[in-house]
């Protein structure tokens, strides 16, 4: 995991959640933890499967930062398949 991937990461667990991490951002730092993602063809939808647990994420369209309940769903998400800052 590279020093922006570790960033990421450590935004989505600050106590007051952030509302300006791109998405791009946060798909470079779950392929970084090797998480499998799944693009659906026909929509927005990306499903993303980490340590047996799975979360389904909506790209952000037309500005490019997550909204903040987004942000705290991965949070969430992330706490449940084990990962820690």
């Amino acid at each position: 995991m590279n020093n922006k991937q570790k960033k990421t990461l450590k935004a989505i667990f600050k106590n007051q959640v952030p509302a300006n991490i791109e998405y791009r951002e946060i798909i470079s730092m779950f392929k970084a933890l090797e998480a499998k993602i799944i693009e659906d063809k026909s929509g927005s939808r990306i499903g993303i499967i980490l340590n047996g647990y799975s979360i389904t994420i909506h790209a952000p369209h037309p500005q490019k930062e997550m909204k903040k309940y987004a942000v705290r769903d991965i949070r969430e998400f992330l706490i449940k398949a084990g990962v820690k800052i």
